[in-house]
C-alpha cells in the first residue's frame, strides 16, 4: 500500500449518459425515502402500537435487507444488473404504494418488508452497474456525483415529506412511489442498450476472505464502528427521533423533517471535509472524531427541550457521522486493496451495519416503553463512544508520511 494517492493526468473525460441516468434516480430514491422518514413512526403509532412496535416496522426493513442480499447478488450474477435494478424499484413501488392503504399494524410491517428486500437489489446492483459503467480515470468523480445527489436527497426528503405528511400521513408514500415508478421507467429506457454481464474469460482476482480480513486490527475496529453507526445514524435516528419530536416538541411532521433533514446537511458538511482531509491525514482521526462527536450528540439528544436544541444536536450529530463514513469507507478499500475480490470482507461490513440497524430501533424503542426518551437516546450515544476502543488500538491503514509504512498490529 502506497504512503499518498497516485493521481494520473488525464483529459477531461465526461462522465457517460447512463450514468448520469443512475445519478438522478440515486436523487429520486433518497428524496423519496426521505419523505416517508419523518410520518413512518407516527404512522405506525397510528394503529395503536408503543414506540417498540413502531421501531420494529423500521426494522423490519434493514432485516429484510440483511437477509435477503445474498440471493440479490446471486440474482445479479445469474441476470445481470439492470433488470435486477428495475425489478428492485418496481418492488420498492409497489410495497410503498400499498403500505399508503394497510389497515393494520401487521399489513404496514409485511408492506415494509417486502421493500426492503426490493432495496437491497437495487442498492447492490446500483453499485455494480457503477463500477461497470464509470471510466477508471474518473471513478472518484462518479462517487462524489453520485453521493452528492443522496445527500441532495436526504436533506430535501424530509423537509418535503413533513409538510405533505400535513396533509395527511399516507400522502407521502403515494408520492414515494409514484415518483419510484417513474424513475425505473427512466433507467429502463436509457440503459436498455447498455452491456452489463461481466465479461466471459475476464481474470479471476483473488478473494479476501472475511478470515483474512479479520487477521488486520483495522478491520476488526471497522465492523465494531459499522455496528455502531447502523444502530446510531440509521436505525435509531430514523426510527425514534420522529417519534421524539412528536412527543416533546411538536406533533406536526415538519418538525421531525426538520430534524432529519438538519442530519442530512451536518453529514454533508462532514462528509466533505473528511474525503479530502483523510487522504492527507490519515484514516484514524477522522474515524475516532467522528464517533466521539457523533455519541457525545446523540447522549444528549434525549435531554432536548426545544426545536433549536433538537436541531443545533442533530447538525453536531450529522457532522460527526459524515466525518466518519467516508474514512471508514477508505479504509475498507486501503484494507482490500485492488489487488484482491474483497466481496465477502465488504459484505460483513454491511451485514453488520445492517445489524445494527435491526437491533438498534428495536432495543430503543424497548427502553422509550418501559424508561424514557432520555434512556434510550444515552443507550444509543453509550454504543457509539465504545466503538472508539477498538480504533485506538487499530493500524492506521493510509499511511501519509514517506517512511516505510509499519507493520500491522494484530
Amino acid at each position: 500500500m502506497s504512503a499518498t494517492p497516485v493521481t494520473t493526468p488525464t483529459e477531461k473525460v465526461r462522465i457517460p449518459r447512463e450514468i448520469w441516468v443512475l445519478i438522478a434516480s440515486a436523487f429520486v430514491i433518497a428524496l423519496g425515502f426521505g419523505l416517508i422518514l419523518p410520518v413512518l413512526p407516527q404512522f405506525a403509532q397510528s394503529f395503536g402500537v408503543g414506540a417498540t412496535a413502531s421501531s420494529i416496522v423500521v426494522s423490519a426493513f434493514a432485516f429484510f435487507r440483511l437477509v435477503f442480499a445474498p440471493a440479490g447478488g446471486r440474482l445479479i450474477a445469474r441476470l445481470g444488473e439492470r433488470p435486477i435494478y428495475l425489478l428492485g424499484l418496481v418492488i420498492v413501488a409497489i410495497s410503498t404504494g400499498a403500505t399508503a392503504f394497510a389497515q393494520n399494524y401487521w399489513q404496514l410491517l409485511v408492506f415494509r418488508g417486502v421493500g426492503g428486500i426490493g432495496s437491497v437489489m437495487f442498492t447492490v446492483s446500483a453499485v455494480a452497474l457503477m463500477v461497470r459503467l464509470a471510466p477508471p480515470t474518473i471513478r472518484a468523480r462518479v462517487s462524489s456525483a453520485y453521493a452528492s445527489a443522496f445527500l441532495f436527497g436526504g436533506i430535501l426528503g424530509p423537509v418535503v415529506g413533513g409538510l405533505l405528511g400535513n396533509l395527511g400521513l399516507r400522502v407521502p408514500f403515494i408520492v414515494y412511489a409514484v415518483a419510484l415508478l417513474l424513475a425505473a421507467t427512466v433507467v429502463g429506457v436509457f440503459l436498455r442498450e447498455a452491456s452489463l454481464r461481466p465479461a466471459d474469460g475476464a481474470p479471476v482476482l483473488p478473494v479476501m476472505t472475511v478470515r483474512d480480513a479479520w487477521r488486520d486490527s483495522a478491520y476488526r475496529a471497522s465492523i465494531g464502528s459499522a455496528f455502531a453507526n447502523g444502530w446510531a445514524n440509521f436505525g435509531v435516528r430514523n426510527a425514534i427521533l420522529p417519534l421524539f419530536a412528536a412527543v416533546v416538541i411538536g406533533k406536526e411532521p415538519w418538525v421531525a423533517g426538520t430534524a432529519l433533514a438538519v442530519f442530512a446537511a451536518g453529514n454533508a458538511v462532514g462528509l466533505t471535509v473528511a474525503g479530502r482531509m483523510s487522504d492527507r491525514l490519515g484514516r484514524r482521526p477522522f474515524i475516532i472524531g467522528g464517533l466521539l462527536i457523533s455519541g457525545v450528540a446523540t447522549a444528549v439528544t434525549g435531554f432536548a427541550t426545544d426545536l433549536p436544541m433538537l436541531v443545533v444536536l442533530s447538525v453536531v450529530a450529522g457532522v460527526g457521522a459524515g466525518a466518519l463514513n467516508p474514512a471508514q469507507q477508505a479504509g475498507l478499500a486501503d484494507i482490500v486493496g485492488r489487488e484482491r475480490n474483497g466481496g465477502p470482507a465488504l459484505a460483513a461490513f454491511q451485514m453488520s451495519a445492517d445489524t445494527g440497524a435491526i437491533i438498534g430501533p428495536i432495543l430503543a424503542g424497548a427502553l422509550i416503553d418501559f424508561g424514557s426518551y432520555p434512556l434510550a437516546f444515552g443507550t444509543t450515544g453509550l454504543i457509539t463512544l465504545l466503538a472508539v476502543i477498538p480504533w485506538l488500538r487499530a493500524r492506521e491503514t493510509h499511511v501519509v508520511a514517506r517512511a516505510p509504512q509499519d507493520a500491522p498490529r494484530s
